[in-house]
């Protein structure tokens, strides 16, 4: 395996070292953010875990891994423009005791990569783990990098965790969990300046458990990822036309928290939204909506928010988010309409 030559380090910033100036932000004009978590993360873990190595298909720089490769040069690999080739040294590194963490677009990992993460990583149970940037749709560039259809995908993979955080808050804490944890994993990687928006509802992430954010008693919107800041945004909104709304935030896709999803929706009375930044085929959605036929578990009523099944158009991120019904204003739209 050949190590890369790397960029001149990042300067120092407060809050940690900063991303790449080329990397646009999902946070709104401004929304708190914090440069990086990932990447920061990661590399104060390192000082304690000289196990934990990274891996990237010349990407490193667009999944903040960065600032890790510039930190320890030595454990970091850059297997250049072949996913295939990044998941088997991942694989091959787990066999050797080591704790690979191999990044790139969710994309390329799902589409190029997948029987290669299949057979070499998740047969074999291995500890590697995948962190992937431009989950969903938040990339303007095209079809060619959004990846609205990574968790149908994956979803059926056996031993593999999922997991989609919401925020840098989030993120912080799900890298050490996520290296701690073992076995494989696929983590849809917010990048870049990352907005901060759990801290102000005290919340921890704990692995495999979804948790009730915010209360209310005429929907309940179970949402995965950055649709869980847009459903708080809504809860707020909404709160305007005396519609109390719930949110139930669902970082890891699977295995799926059945029992706290059941006990939330079993409550009764209440509108179920699943909200996702993921195509409606495949996603959250599907998977909430078979959890309840399964258990015979039937609310008042059930609705999607999530993108269309279609290849999506690029452009600006604000201008598609509303094109395709994930944005604060959209969301609220559908559920005012439903009601």
């Amino acid at each position: 395996m050949r190590r890369s030559k790397y960029e001149k380090p990042a300067p120092r910033a407060s809050g940690g070292a900063k991303t790449s100036a080329m990397i646009a932000s999902l946070a709104a004009p401004g929304q708190r953010t914090k440069p990086a978590p990932f990447g920061n993360a990661l590399l104060e873990l390192a000082k304690t875990r000289p196990d934990v190595v990274g891996l990237s298909a010349d990407l490193a720089k667009y999944t903040d891994l960065h600032i890790f490769a510039q930190a320890h040069p030595d454990r970091f690999y850059q297997m250049g423009m072949a996913e295939q080739l990044l998941m088997s040294a991942a694989a091959g590194l787990a066999r050797e005791g080591f704790t690979p963490i191999a990044t790139t677009y969710a994309v390329f990992a799902a589409r190029r990569a997948y029987d290669f993460i299949c057979l070499a990583i998740a047969e074999e149970n291995l500890n590697v783990k995948i962190a992937c940037a431009l989950p969903g749709l938040t990339t303007g560039y095209g079809p060619s990098h959004q990846a609205t259809e990574d968790l149908a995908i994956f979803r059926g993979m056996p031993n593999l965790t999922i997991l989609d955080p919401c925020d840098a808050h989030e993120l912080e804490q799900i890298v050490p969990a996520m290296v701690e944890h073992q076995g494989p994993v696929y983590l849809r990687l917010l990048r870049g300046n990352v907005p901060l928006v759990l801290d102000e509802y005290g919340y921890t992430f704990e692995w495999g458990k979804a948790k009730t954010i915010h209360d209310g008693g005429d929907v309940l919107i179970v949402s995965t990822g950055l649709m869980t800041m847009r459903a708080l945004e809504v809860a707020q909104e909404l709160r305007d036309d005396r519609i109390d709304v719930a949110v139930l935030h669902v970082p890891t896709i699977k295995p799926l928290d059945e029992e706290t999803i059941l006990r939330e929706v079993g409550r009764g009375g209440r509108l179920v939204v699943v909200a996702e930044n993921h195509s409606v085929v495949g996603g959250l959605g599907e998977a909430v909506a078979g959890l309840l036929l399964r258990t015979g578990t039937v609310p008042p009523g059930y609705r999607q928010i999530g993108l269309p099944d279609e290849f999506l158009d690029a452009g600006a991120l604000p201008t598609l988010h509303e094109r395709y019904g994930i944005s604060t204003q959209a969301m609220a739209r559908s559920i005012r309409g439903w009601l």
